[in-house]
């Protein structure tokens, strides 16, 4: 067998693997791969971003919306130190992607080379990516770079899937070896885990015993594809779905079973649901602590009253933050296809069922639906919150996808945004990394090149990494960014404003002495880097420019003057203890007596 030069095997990997896409920076580390990847450039297309941490999204946004991963490519010391965040958001929400690193070569380890980290351990990136990944492999000899290219996708798309971290000494890249690659694995989603049946059985008596029951689903629904056996089953048995950011979708939110989102910043049916539901059936869900009220009972969940029944595929979530009355480990769409032949098997008579309870939920939403769908409608100058996101959904379709930054734009898509299909609201929710969102538009966007993709982002997430937009004209992503402008970090700004007696430092954006807000000119900022810029101050003027920059087919970013003192009305309730949560700006809270 004729030998091959290790980068030849990486890339060669890369093929078999079906791998379309290598997004990175070119480095002295790497440039042996770079020579190699090359050669396959017709087979997987190596894209460049101006910076590590936007290549790491981007390969997060293009699994979220394509399920199907990606790899990056980064060079010794600082490059790889980058990805870092990047890393750290796909690990917490669940992205799977290979982060291939370079490294110094095996002859001068722990010599002190250029950009070595060698003060406890020789090479050591591995230590510093270990708390980001699911696992970081060195091999040291070009003989065990199949074995580690084979484990590494094995554990990034097995079971909850993640990122991995393959680090490669520089000499691997241009030594030979006989060894020959391992079998493709290719394997995300071709294995699944169900429950057992005795699980299954009792999680339909606890389900059909109910008298206020509500689903709870979470982003293990979306990542397993799982939006049809949930739909299904949640209509054949007539129970609201609650979920969150990463589930939204899965049931069509325009469905009358759909409450939102629940927390601080959810709907307010969805955090009476949690409230006074008798029992909660949770699905991929991990019950973080936005989407529990800080876990503070009565506010949006009332466990150990109600009962719980939790499904997840990754046991260390199962028990974590509620003790579940019935815990299960499974692949959320393999369970819910158990649930639905277990009903079959039971032959239920077809009649509606919990009428009672589904009236005071509809009774719920049309009190929530007052309340805030006057705001909806008022045109203003800067733009009401509300009015940007009613106009998104006016003007996009049903598969447009939308990346969301961390951020008070944020909260007010938790709280209205109503997504029609799996796979189109991308957050960074775990780690709640900005720059996400106006990265991962890109990675979404060579996903689905046919679909619109818009990046709903934040004046400060925006800011810092502006190098987008040099990217999508280089590559011809046509992209869409609406940069929220309220010049300010806000959402902190508000968090000021609310725990400490309304004095703002450091969160305004301010020129001079004078305490002008200050913000670039985002539009001539695009313009200059060959993107089409258009900036928008009067609410009657963004509906047409959005529809313009769907239409176009071009980069085109939209600057959004959005008024900073108008705030979500909060439903639930977040705690940074020991200073006191605040209560519910619209309903309160219900705890269940002993």
């Amino acid at each position: 067998m004729a030998k091959k030069k290790g980068a030849e095997l990486i890339a060669e990997f890369l093929v078999r693997e079906k791998i379309p896409y290598v997004f990175g920076l070119c480095g002295h580390g790497n440039v042996g791969l770079l020579d190699a990847l090359y050669e396959v450039a017709d087979q997987v297309k190596y894209v460049s971003p101006r910076h590590e941490q936007v290549a790491g999204h981007m390969a997060d946004g293009f699994f979220r919306v394509a399920h199907r991963p990606v790899a990056t490519l980064t060079s010794t010391g600082p490059g790889s130190a980058n990805l870092i965040m990047a890393l750290a958001v796909a690990q917490t929400d669940s992205s799977a992607l290979l982060a291939i690193t370079a490294n110094v070569p095996t002859s001068q380890f722990n010599r002190g080379p250029f950009q070595e980290l060698n003060r406890h351990n020789q090479a050591d990136y591995p230590n510093v990516v270990r708390p980001v990944v699911k696992r970081s492999f060195q091999p040291t000899r070009v003989e065990m770079l199949p074995l580690a290219m084979r484990q590494a996708v094995t554990t990034m798309t097995s079971g909850r899937p993640g990122p991995v971290n393959l680090d490669v000494p520089f000499n691997l890249f241009r030594e030979e070896t006989d060894a020959a690659l391992e079998a493709p694995w290719d394997g995300y989603l071709a294995r699944r885990s169900g429950a057992s049946m005795e699980d299954v059985e009792r999680a339909l008596d606890m389900i059909l015993a109910a008298k206020q029951p509500a689903i709870f689903i979470g982003h293990g629904v979306t990542l397993s594809e799982a939006s049809l056996e949930l739909t299904e089953f949640a209509r054949r048995l007539n129970i609201p779905v609650i979920s969150s950011p990463n589930g939204m979708g899965c049931l069509d939110m325009e469905d009358p079973l759909s409450l939102g989102f629940i927390g601080r910043n959810g709907a307010y049916p969805a955090n009476q649901a949690g409230r006074h539901a008798d029992l909660v059936f949770a699905i991929g869900a991990r019950f973080d602590d936005r989407s529990s009220s800080s876990w503070l009972p009565g506010y949006s969940w009332n466990f150990p009253h109600t009962k719980l029944i939790h499904v997840d595929v990754d046991h260390a979530e199962l028990g974590r933050n509620y003790p579940p009355d019935l815990g299960i480990l499974a692949d959320a769409r393999a369970f819910l296809q158990q649930l639905l032949a277990g009903l079959a098997r039971r032959k239920l008579d077809g009649a509606p069922r919990i009428k009672a309870w589904r009236a005071q939920l509809d009774a719920w939403k049309k009190e929530w639906d007052a309340y805030v769908r006057p705001n909806f409608d008022i045109h203003a100058s800067p733009l009401r919150p509300e009015r940007v996101v009613a106009d998104c959904r006016a003007v996009l379709p049903d598969d447009a996808i939308i990346s969301l930054d961390s951020g008070v734009h944020h909260n007010w898509y938790m709280q209205f945004w109503n997504a029609r299909r799996p796979q189109t609201m991308l957050n960074t929710w775990g780690y709640s990394g900005m720059g996400f969102g106006p990265s991962s538009i890109l990675g979404a966007k060579l996903a689905a090149p046919e679909r619109p993709c818009i990046s709903i982002c934040g004046d400060g997430g925006f800011t810092m990494v502006p190098h987008v937009l040099c990217t999508a004209v280089e590559y011809n992503i046509p992209a869409v960014w609406v940069v929220w402008n309220n010049f300010s970090w806000a959402a902190i700004r508000d968090i000021q404003y609310g725990l400490f007696d309304g004095r703002e430092y450091g969160t305004a954006f301010y020129e001079g002495p004078e305490g002008k807000p200050y913000n670039p000119d985002f539009a001539a900022w695009a313009r200059a880097s060959g993107v089409e810029g258009h900036t928008v101050t009067k609410s009657e003027d963004f509906k047409g420019a959005l529809e313009h920059a769907v239409k176009l087919g071009k980069p085109c970013l939209i600057d959004v003057h959005v008024d900073a003192n108008i705030r979500p009305p909060a439903t639930g309730t977040w705690a940074l203890p020991p200073i006191p949560p605040k209560e519910p700006v619209f309903g309160k809270k219900y705890v269940v007596e002993d």
